[in-house]
């Protein structure tokens, strides 16, 4: 039997959110959180919560021209909602991205 204490330490325990940052499962369900990261679910992908698709494969899917209500007809137990929030995870992992730019070597010069 699992003890008050017990149960209110499981609701606390921390569940990765969209933009990585680390979330109570309160706080998660709270906001609305739609997208989440689980280990042992396709590697630790972003996936939309209580699936097994991942962002990247709603976004492969908009991307072959896919509309939303395609998807949702073809996926019924998607929503709009899930759809967009991949849309709004893609758009915030570029944000937060690194660019980096190749340097080209400086060419010597050779006195005469």
């Amino acid at each position: 039997m699992v003890t008050e204490a017990e149960a209110e330490a499981e609701k606390e325990k921390p569940e990765l959110g969209i933009g990585n940052e680390i979330k109570n499962k309160k706080e998660v369900r709270k906001r609305g959180n739609r997208i989440v990261f689980n280990p042992k679910i396709l590697a630790g992908k972003p996936i939309i919560k209580g699936t097994r698709i991942s962002v990247e494969f709603i976004l492969e899917l908009l991307s072959s021209g896919m509309s939303d209500q395609e998807i949702i007809k073809e996926y019924p137990h998607l929503r709009k909602e899930d759809i967009l929030a991949s849309i709004k995870y893609a758009a915030k992992s570029i944000k937060q991205e690194d660019l980096i730019f190749p340097v080209e070597p400086k060419k010597a010069r050779v006195s005469v």
